[in-house]
């Protein structure tokens, strides 16, 4: 389907020569590179979402920008594999500025819903309603600075944390790391010991749904230079203890989905898998773990800085948007008011902790 300068296409009609602009493109932008952001994920999430698209700018006859995106009922747009994706966005050339509704009548959407933008994206970031912190490592000194900074900041966290592993090693079995996992049946006991974790604080299991885990198992086979899905296990004697699958490009580690055995909850070996993991990153020439947004203990204990992500929506007048403000605005303005309020925060994780419990019972 084409429009002016604007060719949409399914991911898996992409040409080898417009991948390949996409990757240069990438390659040139100021923002790190998260693998999330690059061609192989979109291939990947269109195998597993029929409505995932790309539409394709040109200018001067080439491909200058690149908008991944899924389609819905009356042409809602989001971001390509919103509720999982860690970063969001366009890549387009630095000098290529396209209007952003015009952009969208050529894609055939109503609005485009994102949820964790990332910061560079001056097309899209003047339609963010919410500024959100994504937590990171830095690496790019080397795990021996990283570590030097974590005991000047923390010195007793990394000290117990380290005390911890050692005796984890002593009382159950000699601790082994393994940074990139080929085993199958490794990643399906992550993604059970996840599954559980979502139950057990009365979350959404999200390897309930059969995308999901598609698009996990997928990209857990997709080895290319700047989207390797990656899976890292934390093994004390012959057992698995803590686990992680997440994507890592030439410079970034994207976590994403880590989980532990509750068995060995005492030894926390979620952080110590954390730290092993930065260990092998920074061996391996990554200079920054990407821990996501969202709030927790963990990310505190570890992080070396935060950066900004954005959630909003660019909509163009019509039914389509309104069914998308009606759907969207109401919930998204609750979960504000109750996040800033920590007292009834409190409560309400406590209520959906209890609920889980009576669904089990």
């Amino acid at each position: 389907m084409n429009s002016g300068r604007v060719r949409v296409l399914r991911p898996e009609e992409l040409g080898a020569g417009e991948r390949e602009h996409w990757r240069e493109l990438r390659a040139k932008s100021a923002a790190p590179r998260n693998p999330f952001m690059e061609p192989e994920f979109t291939d990947v999430v269109g195998r597993v979402r029929p409505r995932a698209r790309v539409a394709v700018v040109y200018d001067g006859g080439e491909a200058a920008g690149f908008l991944p995106y899924e389609r819905g009922p009356l042409g809602q747009g989001r971001a390509i594999g919103l509720g999982v994706s860690d970063c969001q966005g366009a890549v387009l050339r630095q000098d290529l500025v396209p209007h952003p509704r015009e952009l969208l009548r050529a894609c055939s959407l109503s609005s485009l819903a994102f949820d964790n933008l990332e910061a560079e994206q001056e097309l899209f970031v003047p339609y963010a309603v919410e500024e959100h912190t994504t937590f990171v490592i830095d690496v790019g000194d080397g795990y021996e600075a990283y570590e030097r900074a974590l005991r000047e900041r923390s010195p007793k966290f990394l000290k117990t944390t380290l005390a911890k592993e050692r005796r984890l090693g002593r009382q159950v079995g000699d601790v082994r790391f393994v940074f990139d996992e080929r085993d199958p049946a490794a990643l399906r006991t992550l993604m059970e010991w996840k599954s559980a974790q979502y139950r057990r604080t009365g979350r959404r299991d999200r390897f309930a749904q059969e995308w999901i885990s598609r698009l996990v198992a997928r990209l857990a086979e997709t080895r290319a230079p700047e989207c390797t899905g990656t899976l890292s296990v934390l093994y004390a004697g012959s057992r698995p203890v803590a686990a992680h699958f997440g994507l890592r490009s030439g410079t970034v580690l994207a976590c994403w989905f880590p989980a532990y055995d509750t068995e060995f909850g005492k030894y926390s070996p979620g952080l110590v898998l954390h730290l092993r993991m930065a260990e092998a990153a920074a061996a391996e020439g990554i200079g920054l773990l990407d821990m996501g947004r969202g709030p927790a203990e963990y990310k505190d204990s570890l992080k070396t800085g935060e950066l900004p992500v954005y959630e909003g929506v660019l909509a163009r007048p019509g039914a389509g948007a309104a069914l998308h403000w009606l759907g969207r605005e109401p919930a998204r303005r609750a979960h504000g008011f109750v996040r800033e309020r920590p007292r009834l925060a409190s409560l309400a994780a406590r209520t959906l902790r209890g609920a889980a419990r009576f669904r089990r019972s």
